[in-house]
């Protein structure tokens, strides 16, 4: 994959939705910065997603310990 414009980046965003919110220039807030910018979009992680993360760790850990404890138990079998 090639690396696009910030000029393709803005029209297709403006054009077809691609970004939503699309902010046309690089806004800094402290150390994370959101918006276009010469290197491309920096992007804002929403809530939902950092939530949706947090439920996949979870989840994971979860049949990790599952996976864990049936081992345990065939080992103490043989």
């Amino acid at each position: 994959m090639t690396v696009l414009s910030d000029k393709w980046i803005k029209k297709i965003a403006k054009q077809k939705g691609m970004i939503r919110p699309f902010v046309s220039k690089q806004v800094r807030k402290g150390k994370i910065s959101f918006g276009l910018s010469s290197y491309g979009y920096d992007a804002r992680v929403s809530m939902s997603l950092k939530f949706l993360l947090m439920l996949i760790q979870v989840l994971l850990i979860q049949k990790f310990l599952k996976k864990r404890v049936l081992l345990q138990k065939l080992e103490k079998n043989v």
